[in-house]
């Protein structure tokens, strides 16, 4: 199995309004496999007519067509259909998303297997959501009701595409919005996936379109004014960028942003405890996650045993070919971000952090975008790798000298996304828990569940995705009010 095994059915059409369309031009996004950094096949560019058509079809959709005015349930119907062609093609799926990526095909499985269950759970979550409500009011009764926002335009990252994607488009959906999604054009694959799904689900016309563009285009999308709400993820510049953009016209908005999450260690538990899953949380897709915990606090008179053993694990992690098996770590999704993370780790020598692991390009893996996991230890939390988001294998040790500092510390960082805390002690988590100021706040870094809530604090973004507040995100509320 290799990266040639991906399989699209439509590989020079656009899906639009429910449709499989030529584009408008024949510009075409190439995908690298960042394994060898060659061009493994290409898909096409949508540009302004293809995005002013997409839009187009999701506004008659919604204004005329049937899905907002469909029971509920029979948009859950939809749904369930969609989620069942998933489950026949997790294994495309799995393949696209390393090609594109570069996440271990192991890793990629697990993940891939548990896309339809978003659309399962959410259709089970709004099963019980009270999307109207009856109130008594002087002089009568007051209806307050949770209606679709309108046309919603989903900007997927190229990190977790199928995934993240998927966390928009479900509740959106299921309440009853139209939707054009823009996928990366690093990492269009999926999304194509996605909505070849989708066509076997049988939407009606106009419900979904999936336009993978570039940047340029993605901001004619969400500058146009029959767009009613915005839902991004990535880059905090980009976000304040949209959210601006939003604001002058008024449009609804949603931002699911950076991170530079904490992870505090207390001395209670044992580091056989906390190495491997601290290990895990760090370099999840070779470090590209907005939610890795890279920057790990430690007592003072336990830095020493604990930087050693996180460095002999980190120099222990098997980084290689992406559809080896056997590896556990791949390469960064392209040069640029390779070059990226190597001026971090220049950047931490430089201000006199110490390398204890890693540092530079595996030996061996020219070919590709490889980059050792590095630890760095000696970090102060001015330093530039402890202020911004790295996105990538790089992870910093800091020292406290008790739980005060180390909450002080934690929350010294314009991000608050996620957060972990590790210790056997049920009581002294439930303690600290609340003083960190971050979206999620795990014990021993378990991370965010299916039905839990998923957003940040400060400029971590705006919004919550995930759990029955996703519903939120995709509704206004209406008051009807009746005088009896």
């Amino acid at each position: 199995m290799n990266a040639s095994d991906v399989r699209l059915k439509f590989a020079d059409k656009l899906y639009i309004g429910g449709e499989w369309v030529s584009p408008a031009t024949d510009r075409r996004f190439h995908i690298v496999h960042p394994g060898v950094a060659d061009i493994r096949l290409s898909v096409p560019e949508a540009r302004e007519d293809d995005i002013d058509r997409a839009v187009s079809a999701a506004r008659a959709a919604f204004d005329t067509g049937p899905w907002p005015r469909m029971e509920r349930a029979e948009r859950c119907a939809c749904l369930l259909r969609w989620a069942d062609a998933i489950d026949r093609r997790a294994e495309d799926l799995a393949i696209a998303y390393t090609t594109e990526v570069g996440a271990t095909i192991h890793a990629t499985r697990q993940n891939m297997a548990y896309m339809s269950s978003l659309i399962r759970h959410g259709v089970k979550l709004a099963e019980d959501y009270a999307f109207s409500v009856e109130m008594l009011v002087p002089g009568g009764r007051a209806f307050v009701t949770k209606e679709p926002v309108g046309v919603v335009a989903a900007i997927v990252p190229w990190n977790f595409p199928a995934h993240l994607g998927l966390i928009k488009m479900v509740p959106a959906l299921i309440v009853g919005c139209t939707m054009v999604i823009k996928p990366s054009p690093e990492a269009p694959l999926d999304m194509i996936l996605m909505a070849e799904c989708a066509d076997e689900a049988q939407f009606p016309p106009g419900v979904l379109s999936v336009v993978q563009a570039d940047r340029d285009v993605g901001d004619r999308l969400v500058r146009d004014p029959r767009v009613d709400k915005v839902s991004f993820t990535g880059s905090t510049a980009a976000g304040r960028h949209i959210g601006a953009v939003c604001m002058d016209r008024v449009a609804r908005v949603s931002l699911e942003l950076g991170g530079k999450s904490p992870a505090i260690i207390l001395d209670d538990i044992s580091l056989d405890a906390v190495i491997p899953r601290l290990v895990r949380m760090s370099t999840l897709i070779s470090g590209q996650a907005c939610m890795s915990l890279t920057r790990v606090f430690v007592s003072q008179s336990r830095a020493k045993q604990f930087e050693e053993a996180l460095a002999a694990a980190y120099t222990a992690i098997k980084v290689g070919d992406p559809f080896d098996e056997a590896v556990e770590m791949g390469p960064l999704i392209n040069e640029r971000q390779r070059e990226r993370v190597e001026s971090f780790i220049t950047s931490g020598v430089a201000q006199g952090a110490q390398v204890a692991a890693g540092g530079g390009r595996p030996k061996g893996l020219d070919a590709g975008c490889f980059v050792e996991p590095t630890v760095f230890t000696g970090v102060g939390n001015d330093m530039k790798i402890a202020r911004e988001e790295i996105f990538g294998p790089v992870i910093s040790v800091i020292r406290y000298r008790d739980e005060a500092e180390a909450v002080a510390l934690a929350n010294d960082t314009p991000y608050g996304l996620n957060a972990a805390i590790f210790t056997d002690d049920a009581d002294r988590f439930a303690a600290l828990a609340p003083r960190i100021r971050a979206g999620t706040v795990a014990q021993n870094a378990l991370g965010p569940q299916i039905n839990m809530p998923f957003g940040g604090f400060k400029q971590s973004g705006i919004g919550r995705e995930g759990g029955v507040e996703a519903f939120e995100l995709y509704t206004e509320v209406k008051a009807i009010y009746q005088v009896t």
